[in-house]
This record gives C-alpha cells, structure tokens and sequence, in this order.
C-alpha cells in the first residue's frame, strides 16, 4: 500500500501540482525573507505611483491583515487550524489527482495549499529565525508573525455626501495589505467560486471522495 502510494506520488500527474506548489513557496519565502531583511518595519517604497507600493507591516493574524486571535494560545490556536486546513487540503488534492477529477480543480486547490504553507512558515518558523531582529514578542516556535509587503491603494479619497450612512467618509480601496501568500489563495478561492458548477458538481465531488 505505502509502496503504491509512492508510486503514484511519484507519477505525472502528481508532479505537476507538487512542483507548482513548490515553486510557489520558494517565491512567496523569497519575497517574504528580502523584506524581513532590507525593509524596516513600517517602511514603504512605491512601485507604480501611488498605485502599489512595498509597504512592510508584520500580522499576527490572519490574511490582509485580519487579527482574530491575539496572544500565545491565540497564535497556537490559529497555527493548528492553519495545519489541519492544510492538511485537509493536501488529502483532498490527492484524492482529486488520483480519481482523475477536473484539472482546473487540481490547479485551484493547489494554490490554496501553497499559500496556506506559506504563511504557515512564516508563523511556525519566524519567530526563531528571525528571533534578534523581530519587533513583537513573545518570539519563538509558533509564534512567528506573517509579513506582508503589498499595499495597493487602487482609489482613496472622499465620498459622496449623498451616499447614506459613508457619505463624507474618507475611503481607501483596496486598503489591505497582503503578501503572496495571500494572493495564492485569493486567486484559488475565485477560481473554485468561478468554476463551482464544473469543479463540484456530483461526478467531480464523487471522484475526489472515492
């Protein structure tokens, strides 16, 4: 059984995934690690006008920005959900590419579990690599904060008076910041939300649960 496994791990089809998700976290570590080292926090360079820039904040919590859980058991807690969703992701990849189910799918999943890892390394392992230049404590395993780099400001200014409830406010969109991690699963969720109708219907769900 193991040595079956192995084999079929080993085969094109399998390879394919594996590699691209590979290839995504060296990029995303790659990104991650140049920032961590060359920026100072809070530090921000533009890219393309005021229209994206490299702006470096570190989040304890979870993408764009999000901070649901807070402390030490907070940052635990959220380390193991990122896991076992991870986990669970790597499962149903398998069973996918293994039943033959819609490539497009494979593709999609696989960029959820790539951008999942990766900031999974950034909270497992951060904390210690980086333990003499990180800003927040505590540090070590597991408590790792997740870098983010991009800011893009796509519009900001003020709304409309006439607009209930906003109007007058000052608004930023796209006002979170996010790495590529974050834009990973970002483009994998659209893709399932696109290709709902394709991807999970009753013979693809039947060959990714066989």
């Amino acid at each position: 059984m193991i040595q079956q496994t192995l084999q079929q791990l080993l085969s094109r089809k399998f390879l394919f995934p594996a590699l691209l998700i590979f290839a995504l976290l060296v990029i995303d570590q790659c990104i991650k690690v140049y920032i961590k080292t060359h920026f100072l926090l809070g530090e921000t360079v533009p890219v393309f006008g005021n229209w994206f820039n490299l702006h470096f904040i570190e989040n304890p919590g979870m993408a764009y920005g999000m901070k649901l859980f807070d402390g030490v058991w907070g940052k635990l807690l959220l380390t193991f959900f990122r896991i076992v969703v991870s986990g669970f992701g790597i499962w149903y990849l398998y069973k996918s590419i293994k039943n033959g189910a819609n490539w497009g799918l494979v593709l999609a999943v696989s960029l959820v579990i790539a951008g999942a890892i990766g900031n999974i390394i950034d909270s497992v392992f951060y904390g210690v690599i980086f333990k003499d230049i990180n800003m927040y404590h505590p540090t070590g395993w597991f408590q790792g904060w997740v870098v983010d780099m991009f800011y893009a400001p796509l519009w900001q200014g003020y709304l409309p008076q006439w607009l209930p409830f906003w109007g007058g406010d000052y608004f930023v969109f796209f006002s979170p910041i996010w790495n590529f991690a974050d834009a990973c699963i970002t483009v994998g969720v659209a893709t399932m939300i696109i290709g709902q109708n394709s991807f999970f219907n009753k013979t693809e769900m039947e060959k990714a649960f066989h």
